[in-house]
């Protein structure tokens, strides 16, 4: 993983990424804590969760705006909005107009903006990484998240018992000013063109619409007709899991200890999903099907135990475990995608992957919050588990996804991976 370390433009990429993840872990925990505790039950959390989550159903709609702007200027503008935006918190509070609501209201936008940032990153990697490196690129931008978010998570549940909520938003808003200046510097080339010719438009606001348009239909027609749209329904299960974890996730750590706890537990979450992405690269060896089919049937059985267990911290460890599959088939399945999907798609390929994925992680957290309060957390948490189990069996079953090799050896065309015919467009989008 050193050698792709010796990209100056990579290397600064993922320097930003570790300050802008720091900074939205200990934000995470903070947002969440202080909707539960000036809301008083799991029916806010759950709220939150959703309209955090349902601006990632939206992202499809960035795809075309990330695949023509400059992906630098994408980069700092929205880390420059989301700095002056979490400030409103702090402000609220000093002036004594915060509330649970002020909260709900500034979650969502500050989610709709981040939206913009998964997909440039996606279509960034691409091209200034060689392809042999895009696993090892990959697992290191998960360790930007997962690696920071396991240490930021725990330290802000530590924080909020200590400072309060409301401070860790200030320093979350240093992290964006801090991110923006770093990718200031980053350089990052033009996608390579595909072959095909659009006809030169006349730069009115019918014809960028009409581009517009075209390009979002293409990149829909790209997912639907291959392989990633089974992966898709996979991705469904997992983030529903996920969206009703999380909306009963700080009522269940309440019940073992507070905020600490709640820490504790996202770190151990998030831990897992670091080692998991850590390990992509020596297991990117193996079939992409065989990862899936072990590796979630494994999660599934920890998942399980550790609601079962009844220790605190073997609790934690045991989420650890759970989550170790998930990391890797994450990054391994993104650097397939960046592998086989032409650059100038990328972007609106990985924001369609994005929207629909994401889809059901608010419905889970809106239904996980309401029932968290109806039979209790440790009851919702425990179904979340059999998602797992469920997903294996999902993959074994499939005679497309059994059949999924490695990701070198990927073989797009047999699996709807070429590129679509392109309908004509301007360029004065």
């Amino acid at each position: 993983m050193h050698s792709v370390f010796r990209n100056r433009a990579f290397a600064r990429l993922f320097a930003g990424r570790l300050i802008t993840n720091a900074g939205d872990s200990v934000y995470a925990v903070a947002a969440m804590w202080l909707a539960f505790e000036l809301g008083g039950s799991s029916f806010y959390t759950g709220l939150a969760g959703f309209l955090t989550m349902f601006p990632q159903t939206l992202q499809f709609l960035v795809g075309p705006f990330v695949d023509r702007w400059r992906l630098r200027r994408v980069l700092v503008a929205t880390q420059v909005a989301q700095a002056i935006l979490v400030l409103t918190i702090p402000l609220a509070a000093a002036t004594g107009r915060l509330s649970v609501w002020v909260v709900l209201v500034v979650m969502p936008v500050v989610s709709l903006l981040n939206q913009f940032v998964y997909p440039a990153q996606q279509a960034a990697l691409p091209r200034i990484v060689d392809r042999d490196e895009l696993v090892e690129a990959n697992s290191a931008f998960s360790f930007a998240y997962q690696g920071v978010d396991f240490a930021f998570t725990a330290l802000g549940g530590v924080l909020v018992a200590l400072v309060g909520a409301v401070s860790l938003y200030l320093v979350d808003s240093v992290t964006f000013a801090a991110a923006a200046l770093v990718f200031l510097t980053v350089r990052v080339p033009a996608a390579e063109k595909s072959a095909e010719k659009s006809d030169d438009g006349d730069g009115g606001v019918t014809t960028a619409v009409d581009d517009y348009l075209t390009r979002l239909r293409e990149g829909i027609r790209y997912v639907r007709g291959s392989v990633l749209v089974w992966l898709l329904a996979a991705s469904l299960v997992v983030n529903f899991t996920v969206g009703t974890t999380m909306a009963v996730l700080p009522a269940y750590a309440n019940a073992n200890g507070g905020p600490d706890a709640y820490g504790f537990m996202l770190a151990g979450i998030v831990g897992g999903l670091l080692v998991g992405s850590l390990a992509a690269t020596p297991l990117k060896r193996f079939s992409l099907a065989s990862l899936s089919v072990a590796g979630f049937a494994f999660g599934g059985v920890a998942w399980l135990a550790a609601v079962a267990v009844g220790w605190f911290p073997a609790t934690v460890g045991l989420f650890f475990v759970a989550w170790i599959p998930v990391g890797a088939t994450n990054v391994i399945f993104a650097a397939m995608i960046q592998s086989v999907v032409p650059e100038d798609l990328m972007g609106r390929v990985a924001s369609v992957n994005a929207s629909a994925s994401a889809g059901a992680m608010p419905v889970g957290a809106l239904l996980g919050g309401i029932a968290g309060d109806s039979v209790g957390s440790g009851a919702v948490v425990t179904c979340a588990g059999f998602g797992f189990v469920f997903l294996s069996l999902y993959w074994l079953a499939h005679p497309l996804l059994r059949g999924l090799s490695t990701v070198e050896d990927i073989e797009g065309e047999r699996y709807g991976l070429a590129r679509p015919p392109r309908a004509e467009s301007s360029e004065s989008f």
